[in-house]
């Protein structure tokens, strides 16, 4: 069963939440420093940063670089019930069905891939983390975080909010089965360099604008990784006597 336990960077969300909510926070203000408020909440400045970004995608914050009283995030918009759909839609997919988010997943990314390959998009963010994911000596913790990241920037250029947001809320229980993958698949090697292969292709096909085959292989990418994962579980189950429903 998965943890119903928040992640780091929910905290964040539900403490700002919590600030808009009673009014502590309000549009034309600025929040709390990363520093101070990773340091406040007992988190990493990478779960504050995490979160400010899942408040840009849903248009709650702006940030801008740079030192001075410009800088940093400004609350621009005090949501609507938005952020606390967000919240609501992040803790009750612990609860959900994996083959549901699995489902979901293939319904809005292949729509995002088919959208990007038509509408000719910058992509030098995707390029980048193709980059990153090359690299040598990566634990799997460290490629699934990038792979993870690698797909909400897809969804992000894409443009549209509602389905970034929808990815974000999906985030933890992605992360449940694609970290299984990296502990039940033996041939783990093997597997990332398909996948490093797969993402490429994705790119590939949208930089082409060939819609038909990036939501092709968008499906196919998701699919293959979910059906080695489920089968994983189900050898795991049949060794330890347990029964377990993937679909």
């Amino acid at each position: 069963m998965a943890s119903t336990a928040p992640r780091a960077w929910q905290v964040v969300l539900e403490r700002i939440e919590s600030d808009l909510r009673d009014g502590r926070l309000a549009a034309g203000d600025r929040l709390t420093p990363e520093r101070e408020l990773a340091t406040q909440l007992g988190v990493g400045r990478s779960s504050v940063r995490e979160a400010v970004r899942v408040l840009e995608v849903l248009g709650v914050v702006r940030t801008a670089t740079g030192s001075g009283p410009t800088a940093g995030a400004m609350i621009v918009t005090t949501p609507r019930g938005g952020l606390a759909a967000f919240l609501r839609l992040q803790v009750a997919a612990n609860g959900f069905p994996l083959a549901d988010v699995v489902r979901t997943r293939i319904v809005l990314e292949c729509d995002v891939a088919e959208r990007l390959a038509q509408a000719h998009v910058d992509l030098s963010g995707a390029d980048d983390l193709l980059g990153a994911m090359d690299a040598d000596g990566l634990t799997p913790g460290e490629f699934l975080a990038l792979d993870a990241r690698f797909h909400q920037t897809l969804a992000e250029a894409s443009g549209n909010a509602v389905i970034s947001a929808m990815m974000a809320g999906l985030r933890s229980s992605i992360e449940e089965y694609t970290g299984a993958g990296a502990t039940r698949l033996d041939a783990w090697p093997t597997v990332v360099d398909r996948l490093r292969r797969e993402h490429r292709h994705i790119v590939d096909a949208v930089s082409r604008g060939e819609a038909d085959e990036a939501r092709e292989a968008v499906r196919a990418h998701i699919t293959r990784y979910y059906t080695e994962v489920a089968e994983a579980q189900r050898v795991d189950a049949a060794d330890s006597d347990i029964v377990v429903t993937t679909a």
